[in-house]
Order: C-alpha cells, then structure tokens, then sequence
C-alpha cells in the first residue's frame, strides 16, 4: 500500500489537469523539477491531492479503528496490528502516511517560499494554511514532529521539535499570513482550476485560514486554557468569518488510480470488499437513536464488537465506500461545531445551540438527509451544564467525520474523553450504545491506543529522531 498514492496522484493531476487552463506540462512530473521552475498553479494542485492522499488512506484507515468507526473482519487480518493496539515502527501503513505526508509539505513548502519571494500573498496563505492543516495531523499523531526544518533540502537531518513549539509556531505562521495585504498579490498570478478546494477564492481561504486556526487553538484547551482563551478571544474581537461551506477535494471519479483514497487502498487495491465492518460501537449508537445515516455507513444492521475478528462469524456488516467520495478537510458541520465549543467555554454560550444545530444538519446534508426530529429528540443541544454540551458536541462532531476523518476523532477523543468510555465489554447487556470499548483482542493491557510510533525509515535516516514512545503514552494535550 506503500506506493500507491504517490503513483495515484499523478495520474489523477494528468487526468484533471488536461481540462484545466494552467501552464502545467502534464507529460512531466513536477517532482522532478527545479523548485524555482515550478509554477505555482502547477504545484499547488500536488500538495492539496498529496495531502488528501495521506490523510485520506493511510491516516482514514488507523482514524476509523481507533474511533471506533470499524473493525478488523473476522474472515480477514489485513488490519488487525491496528485493531488490537500492536501497529508499531515497522508498519508499512505507519511509514506511507509519515512519508506522504511530508512528500506533500515538500510541494507545500516550496510554493510557500517561492510566494514569499514573489510576494504573492494568495498563494502564500492558502500553502500556509495547508502547512498547518498538515502539520495539525503529524503532531497530534506522532508527538514531536520536524518543522522549522522540515522539508530543508540542504538540512538532512532536521530537528524535532516539542508539541507545544509546533503549535506555538503553527499558530504564528497562519496570524502572519492572514496579515498580508491579499490585494496587493500580482494579478497576473492568481490561484484558479488548479486550486481543487476553492477554485482560488480567497475568501473563503481566509475563512479556511481563520477555522483551522480555531481548531489550533480548541486542541490546547485541557493542557493550556489561558492560550485557547487569548487565541480565540482574538479571533471573535477580529470579527473573524469561519467557513460557511466545506473545504472538500471533490475531484474522484470511479476509475483504477483515480478514485477516493480510502476506496483505492481498502478496496481496488487490497482486492477486497469486506475487510472493514461495522464496529457495534457507532452502530449501536446511530441504530438506538434511529439515526438514518446508518444505511449510509453501512450494508446492514449486524454489528461486530470492536476488536472481535476472532468469532469467525463474518456476518456483520461492511463499510459502504464509494469510488467518488470526496475528501475532506475541514466540513461546513465541524466548522460549526468548532464554534459551538468555542461559545460554551468561552464565549458564554453565545449562540451555542444554534451553531450545534447548524452542525447536525449540515452532518446530515453530507448524505443528502435531514436531521428531522432527532434535532430535537435524541440529538438535542443539553441545557444542563457545559460539560454535558461539550459532549453533545464532541459526540456528533465524531459522527460526522465518518468515513475518512476518524482521526481527528481520535484526537478529539484523547483531548476530551468523548465519546466516553465503557467500563463493561460490549458483550454485557448494561453496554450502552456509543461508549467506546477496549478492543476484545487488544495487547496493551486495557489502555487505548494514545499515539503512532515514529516509522523505522525516520529513526534509520534521521539522527534527530527522539526515542520512540509506547503506542500508549498520552500527547501532551491528553485530558484522559
């Protein structure tokens, strides 16, 4: 699984670029290019496809285990070092995300440096913002990560740096590209077709931009209050706009190599239609709360208890993946449930409500459904207490990210404790739906999963590669 997603890229870049205005020679690949030859339509387009490569697949499919999404097969074993808490430095999934990732930051950075140069300041926001959405994802994985120095070709070994620097430097980078005079960008150099998000729409970059940032700052909440507090204060005395539509890569079509990341590995790739079922674990949940986004997730309504791919039954039900999924970045319903949070803890619950329904509904748009009453039966906003709002929150904020972005779930999970976690097994009758469960085969010793190891391709190149840390040492922002 290595491979493919560098090789899929380039096909699909051929494939889009070919209808598309741009100064990109499809014929050749840009990664053997001068950096300073590159133009900047021609390499912005390889780091927002290398980015939703990564995330998509390699990331996608450790993020749906470990929150729970699905489970490893019982008539398969191509994933079960992640179901029960074993996946370690030699993992081939664990180095294809790490390396993607930061081939991605290679083109990234390289449109940064060359915008900076050029004063393009469009550019360098919108590559800024995708440094840190990436970055984001690397560091709450993996702890200490390379940044100031990354992707350096004169640096071949580049220092890791603390979690807390990466984000204090995250933040930074993004307040100082949202400070440039967009305006001010030449004309005749403006992002376009090539930009698959936007289409180089500005505004909405800047609402990208402004999102993420907000995210930055909710991830330090239990490690830093006063730090999210001051960020996101700022950012409301700004009048900051947050995203209004999904920042989505929508650009896969139903074909070998050029299809939805998470189809292409699971599914063309591997050759196999059944690895990922349903883990009781969401199903339970969307089923007790006859949630109608269950026909969407999955082919049936058998669930299998997370970890439980030795009963040898292989009856519960698949994963439903689509060839032309999109991939998403950030969604129109996790930019409303950013704000949500934000209002309880900081904002005095301003609006609060209104933006977690705003949430739902958009969740539910997703797949062409409407919240109906759940919004205001078994999904409606608490008017008890805050913790009770977070968790509603956090809780549907998890849903949501189904299929592709159960990492970010992970996080938020880790950072937060919710979903909560069940004291019984899923077995036991008292189980209740939508309580997360320690995997049946799990070999950790009844501790979650907090982290990825650092691959064994970094430590063996990379003299500045810290010790690696258990699979089950917290991230620094950790609350649990």
């Amino acid at each position: 699984m290595k491979k493919f997603i560098k090789i899929h890229y380039l096909l699909i870049l051929n494939l889009l670029l070919s209808g598309c205005e741009t100064d990109l020679d499809i014929n050749k690949n840009p990664d053997l290019l001068v950096p300073n030859k590159i133009p900047l339509s021609s390499e912005l387009p390889a780091a927002i496809t290398g980015i939703a490569g990564a995330t998509g697949s390699y990331y996608a499919i450790i993020g749906g285990f470990w929150s729970q999404f699905w489970t490893q097969s019982a008539v398969a074993n191509q994933y079960k070092s992640i179901d029960d808490y074993t996946l370690n430095a030699g993992s081939s999934i664990n180095s294809g995300g790490w390396a993607n990732m930061y081939d991605a930051l290679t083109d990234v950075r390289n449109i940064k440096r060359v915008a900076l140069e050029e004063e393009n300041w469009n550019y360098y926001l919108i590559a800024t913002t995708l440094e840190v959405y990436a970055s984001q994802v690397l560091t709450d994985f993996y702890g200490e990560i390379p940044y100031s120095e990354a992707n350096d070709p004169g640096i071949l070994n580049p220092k890791f740096e603390s979690e807390e620097t990466v984000y204090d430097l995250m933040v930074s980078n993004l307040k100082e590209a949202l400070g440039k005079d967009l305006s001010t960008s030449p004309e005749g150099n403006q992002p376009g077709n090539t930009d698959f998000i936007f289409k180089g729409d500005m505004t909405k970059w800047v609402q990208f931009a402004n999102t993420v940032l907000l995210k930055v700052y909710l991830r330090q909440t239990e490690v830093r209050e006063s730090v999210a507090q001051s960020g996101i204060n700022e950012l409301y005395t700004n009048n900051a706009s947050f995203l209004e539509e999904d920042a989505v890569v929508d650009i896969f079509i139903n074909g070998d190599s050029k299809s939805n990341p998470l189809y292409e590995s699971d599914r063309r790739q591997l050759n196999v239609g059944t690895n990922l079922r349903a883990s009781s674990t969401i199903g339970s949940y969307l089923s007790t709360s006859d949630d109608p986004r269950l026909a969407k997730f999955f082919d049936g309504t058998t669930f299998q208890n997370q970890g439980d791919y030795d009963d040898g039954s292989g009856s519960a039900a698949v994963v439903k993946l689509s060839a032309t999924d999109p991939v998403y970045f950030i969604s129109l319903a996790e930019s409303k449930f950013l704000q949500a949070e934000a209002a309880v803890r900081f904002r005095n619950g301003t609006n609060a409500s209104a933006l977690y329904n705003a949430g739902v509904i958009a969740a539910f748009s997703q797949w062409g459904l409407e919240a109906g009453d759940l919004i205001t039966g078994a999904y409606v906003f608490p008017n008890t207490n805050n913790n009770d709002q977070i968790e509603a929150i956090i809780t549907q904020k998890w849903i949501s990210f189904f299929p592709g972005k159960g990492y970010e779930s992970f996080f938020e999970y880790n950072r937060t404790g919710f979903p909560i976690t069940s004291s019984i097994n899923q077995t036991d009758p008292e189980y209740i739906p939508g309580q997360f469960a320690y995997s049946i085969e799990g070999k950790t010793g009844g501790v979650f999963p907090k982290r990825i190891e650092y691959p064994i391709d970094e430590s063996q190149r990379n003299s500045n590669t810290p010790t690696v840390k258990k699979i089950t040492e917290p991230v620094w922002y950790d609350a649990n």
